[in-house]
């Protein structure tokens, strides 16, 4: 579909199935190249929101619990002391809720459902999100987490520019039925 209106494009990076939020596409071979290397040196600064289950006890938090993915059937990632990747995640509360917090999460690693599963290890799984523990819910009908804002360096003109998504619909909606 954006192909239609932009030409080729080359896909930079993913987001998990059920994530909302910004995703980065190249016009052509060399940007994709420069872009790929950017996220694989971790130049890249990434920003999401997600809905915890749960009120932490923390303000902010650093997890690095290593990530093993595709474990069992279901293909979840799991925290593996022993076979895991060194993974990290940045926690911060935005705002409060009786049953729930909106939290900022930034990866500083780039594994498969990093944040869904460090959100779990911590004892406060994603609203919505069954695979990793969440109770089942009508505020939300997937996992509760949007990819807010990138940050990188423009391929051509080495600027560092943010791009930003603003919380769909169902996410937003969310949010109003915490704060009742």
């Amino acid at each position: 579909m954006l192909e239609a209106d932009h030409s080729k494009l080359w896909v930079v990076h993913r987001l998990d199935k059920f994530t909302s939020g910004v995703m980065v596409f190249a016009r052509d071979a060399e940007s994709h190249r420069a872009l790929n290397t950017q996220f694989e040196n971790r130049e890249v600064e990434k920003v999401y929101h997600a809905i915890v289950e749960g009120n932490p006890k923390w303000d902010e938090k650093v997890t690095k619990f290593p990530l093993r993915a595709n474990v069992g059937n279901k293909h979840r990632t799991a925290v593996d002391n022993k076979n895991g990747k060194p993974s990290e995640t940045r926690f911060r509360i935005l705002k409060r809720y009786q049953e729930s917090a909106l939290v900022e999460a930034k990866p500083l690693t780039g594994r498969t459902h990093q944040i869904r599963v460090h959100a779990y290890a911590l004892g406060n799984p994603l609203l919505g999100d069954i695979l990793y523990g969440a109770q089942e819910t009508n505020v939300i009908s997937r996992p509760a987490l949007h990819a807010h804002a990138l940050t990188l360096t423009h391929p051509t003109t080495n600027n560092r520019i943010t791009f930003a998504a603003e919380r769909p619909d169902d996410f937003a909606t969310a949010l109003k039925l915490l704060h009742l």
